[in-house]
Order: C-alpha cells, then structure tokens, then sequence
C-alpha cells in the first residue's frame, strides 16, 4: 500500500481541477511567502472557513502537503479511505477523550515519515474553525509534533495568515501570507532550562503570537458595487439561469446546514461535482436543439456563470 506522501497517480490528475475550483471560489485570491526550502515544514494557518482554508493552503503550491483534520471524520470506511487518497491524516482533540487522544500516536508516526520525506504537514493549531479576525489559543498538538521532529532533523514551523473579506458569502477576496518561519530547533535550544510543561507553554504562546501578527482585523469585501450589479444584471440572469442546477442545489445545502461558516464549503464542492455534469448535459441540448454557433455560445458563457451568479448577486 502507498504511502500518503507519495505519489498517487489518481490524485496527481485530479488535482488541477481541485485547485482550479479552489480559485474559482474567490473573486480575488491572493498568496504571499515561501515556505523554507530546506528541513521539515509544519504549516500552522489560522482557521477560520472549514475546508476552504486548507484548500487555500493547497492552492499556494504545486509540490504535496499532507494535513490533518479532525479525527471523527474518519469514522466511516469510505470516508477514512477518500481522505487519506486527498492526503489528510486523522488528528483526535482532548476534548475527544484520553482514550481517542492516544489514537494519535500511531498518526505522529506516519506524520514523521511525511516529514522525514521532505513534505510539508498542515494543521490547524487551533483544533477549531471560529468565523471570525482573532486567534484562538493554540493547541497541545502541534508542539508535539514539532518537538518530536525537531529531535531527529531541523525542524521549521510556518505560521499562515488566512483573511477572508466575507467568511460567510461566495466569491469574495481572499488572501493567504506564510510568514516567518519558526525555527523549532533553536526555540528548543534557547528554551533548555524549562520543564517539559513549560516549554509547550512558551512554545504555544510563541506561536499564537506570531500567527496574530498576519491576521487582519478588517479585510476588503470583494463585492461589487451596486451600479456594477446594476450594469450587469442581463448577464447575470442568463448565468442565473445556465448555473441554475448548480446554484439552487448550493443553497438547497446551504439552507440545512446550521453551522454557516459550512456553506462556501457546501458551494465549492456543488461547482467540484455539478461544473463538469451541467456543462455536459447543457452540451448535448445545446447542440442537439440550437444552431451550432449559438451552441457553441451559450456553451462558452456557461463556464463562468456559476461565478458570476455569486459575483452579481443583486442583493
């Protein structure tokens, strides 16, 4: 069995269009940083938009990222087989229970070898999603994982800032900045003196800190202006009406779901599986009913009206 850091042929093909889908999400996305080029790369984002911040995570490159959720996910078979074919791992949260929590160490194994591979491990230090500009307290975990790597090879841990101009509505800005790098090794070193219990907890507030710095207290929304909305509407309603499959099943979703920061999730993955369908289906009417040209067309407009529905949304 292939192990989850190394190349999947099916992955590596489907992957573009996740990506493309990712920044179709976004009127605007922007991504500023590297990640260091040498050693093992804990990636620590802010979370804030359930699956859409690991996305934008995986969009910044082209290279494989490993990354960890919530472990309850996996429960099912099908599901625990589909996530660890994206490249996710299982990660159990105290709140989960002492028994759960020890779940983790046979992960900490599989996420060291992805280390010792040289590929990048995301997880959201967090251990929650929470809407909003402030940074909630930093996990146990992530220290963990990074004290552990860093006594076998050089060790880095890359907090990103994820800024939303709207966490709840489609198609807005985004942006995504890897700031400085935090060299384990050397805070280990610097921080000897400390009891194990200590050095967690300076790790931790060390790492709140520095991810606060790239979170913004207010972010461009992204929408457009009314008279732009205005100025637009007959290809809106066009696009209303080519994406309508789509769109009313995204907000048919969207509806049932009680956690909203749930629903640009729910909408991105309708645009994954619908865009492709639709536009088939829409093909073979177009051309079975229309002139060519016109077909051809209307064939043409039906790839971005999905996001120019969300784009000039009148209201």
């Amino acid at each position: 069995m292939a192990k989850i850091w190394e190349h999947n042929r099916g992955y590596s093909l489907l992957r573009p269009y996740v990506d493309l889908c990712t920044r179709e999400s976004f009127g605007i996305l922007k991504a500023e940083g590297e990640l260091p080029d040498n050693g093992a790369v804990i990636i620590a984002p802010n979370h804030t938009n359930t699956l859409m911040d690991a996305l934008m995570v995986l969009q910044t490159r082209r290279e494989a990222t490993v990354f960890g959720a919530r472990a309850d996910i996996f429960r099912k078979p099908a599901a625990n087989k589909a996530l660890r074919f994206l490249r996710i791992l299982p990660m159990t949260r105290e709140r989960d229970g002492l028994r759960s929590v020890t779940d983790n160490y046979q992960t900490f194994d599989e996420i060291d070898e992805v280390l010792a591979n040289n590929v990048p491990f995301c997880l959201f230090p967090e251990g929650r999603h929470t809407p909003g500009r402030e940074v909630q307290p930093i996990q146990k975990g992530i220290a963990r994982i990074a004290f552990r790597s860093a006594a076998e090879r050089q060790t880095f841990v890359v907090p990103t800032g994820i800024n939303y101009g709207d966490f709840f509505h489609y198609r807005r800005f985004a942006h995504i900045k890897f700031g400085e790098p935090f060299d384990v090794n050397a805070f280990l070193a610097s921080h000897a003196h400390l009891l194990e219990a200590e050095k967690y907890q300076a790790f931790r507030e060390e790492l709140h800190q520095r991810l606060s710095t790239l979170v913004w207290s207010s972010a461009p929304s992204g929408k457009l202006a009314l008279w732009q909305s205005i100025l637009l509407f007959p290809f809106w309603l066009l696009a209303a009406i080519l994406s309508f499959p789509m769109w009313f099943t995204a907000e048919f979703l969207c509806r049932k779901i009680k956690d909203k920061a749930f629903c640009n999730t729910a909408r991105f993955l309708v645009r994954l599986v619908l865009w492709p369908v639709t536009g088939i289906i829409w093909a073979v009417l177009f051309f079975c009913l229309l002139p060519g040209w016109l077909a051809l067309l209307l064939l043409l407009f039906f790839i971005p009206s999905y996001s120019l529905f969300y784009d000039a949304l009148p209201f």
